[in-house]
């Protein structure tokens, strides 16, 4: 798939991106080079190759689900305007 300067011009506007008329022809340029590597890309036969989420086998280190921290609520909350039942009141704001 090629592009034409009207394309370029076209996925311009629609994505709001100002380009002026001498930096149409590199831009066109360079998207036709992207569209190319994507065709290269999808002629590759990647028939039974299992998807995978990271080129390296890795496993991330997860710390122990521990609570750390001393309870400060009361605290927080004392010095809040207006407080019940443990939660913040605010004004309403939509009827």
């Amino acid at each position: 798939m090629s592009l034409t300067p009207d394309d370029v011009r076209r996925l311009a506007r629609l994505a709001r991106i100002a380009i002026r008329p001498e930096e149409s022809a590199a831009v066109l340029e360079a998207l036709n080079r992207v569209l190319g590597l994507i065709e290269e890309m999808r002629a590759v036969d990647t028939q039974g190759v299992a998807p995978m989420a990271h080129a390296l086998d890795v496993v991330q280190r997860l710390r122990a689900d521990e609570v750390t921290e001393r309870d400060q609520r009361a605290a927080y909350q004392s010095v809040a305007p207006a407080v019940e039942d443990g939660l913040y009141l605010v004004p309403k704001v939509v009827e």
